[in-house]
């Protein structure tokens, strides 16, 4: 069992849902990735998606766009990324840390290499948003032997035959993705979200995670009655490039926007033992 699979063991005896935060590999500091993550558990992440820089996104919004576009200008390649688990690893052997990009790098790297390398720094699991499940069984085999999950998204528009394919090799999670669109856009219809969850739980036992979309308390409050995880990316990756520019600690920045969060996932009403949230907390978040 992976470590990213006995943390949603725990969550669920727990009653809760995951918050999973994303940031990218060298922004808005180019040295500050490992403080990030350090203040992103601080601040009740219960597992990190970590960007790997890649210079033509498909599936980002103009916010992680620009942190990776400024990642790379700074000089950050995919062995930054490893490098920043390895350094993360250090203080923190329990958070999860989900690797998230595209194909490319790994393919320059080397297929062999990569999973070596990501095993050794200590990555629990990728998500390598341009691999299609059609053409992933062997790397999913391969991480699997080296004790790390691949991670799938399924979108509203994805067809039954590739979900089906998906969800038979992903392991750790399933990321769905919550509308038709790229990172950082918004109106979610959590409704209709909910309704084609309990529809893929009728497919899969994996846990299920919602991001895209998901930049607020309430939101994070609403996704976390229903969902395994509740993944938040470019309304932070904002917040930091925003404190940066302001001469500001990201690292407190991150805590600062992350905490309410925590909050409002841990007190989602759905997701608690007792289904009742506790009075104290839920008034923080408000």
């Amino acid at each position: 069992m992976s470590r990213l699979e006995r943390r949603f063991e725990e969550l669920r005896r727990e009653g809760r849902a995951a918050l999973i935060p994303y940031i990218m590999t060298g922004d808005p500091k180019p040295q500050g990735t490992t403080d990030l993550m350090h203040a992103l558990v601080r601040a009740g992440a219960d597992a990190v998606e970590l960007g790997m820089p890649f210079s033509d996104p498909i599936a980002d919004g103009p916010v992680i766009q620009g942190a990776g576009e400024r990642a790379l200008a700074a000089g950050c390649r995919l062995r930054h990324s490893l490098e920043a688990v390895s350094e993360f690893r250090e203080q923190d052997r329990e958070t999860p840390v989900i690797l998230m990009g595209y194909l490319n790098p790994i393919e320059i790297m080397g297929r062999e290499a990569f999973i070596a390398q990501a095993s050794a720094a200590g990555v629990d699991a990728v998500l390598i948003v341009d691999l299609p499940p059609e053409e992933a069984g062997t790397l999913a085999e391969d991480l699997r032997a080296a004790e790390m999950d691949l991670v799938f998204l399924v979108a509203p528009t994805t067809v039954p035959e590739r979900r089906e394919r998906a969800m038979s090799l992903a392991s750790g999670f399933l990321y769905y993705v919550s509308l038709k669109g790229v990172t950082g856009a918004g109106g979610m219809d959590v409704a209709r979200v909910r309704t084609e969850l309990a529809g893929l739980r009728e497919k899969t036992a994996l846990p299920l995670g919602v991001g895209f979309g998901i930049g607020d308390a309430e939101t994070a409050a609403a996704v976390g009655e229903f969902a395994d995880a509740v993944i938040v990316g470019s309304a932070l990756v904002g917040q930091l490039h925003e404190a940066a520019d302001r001469g500001e600690s990201p690292a407190i920045a991150a805590e600062t926007f992350l905490a309410p969060l925590s909050r409002a996932v841990r007190n989602a009403a759905g997701n608690k033992p007792d289904n009742q949230p506790d009075k104290q907390e839920d008034a923080a978040v408000k």
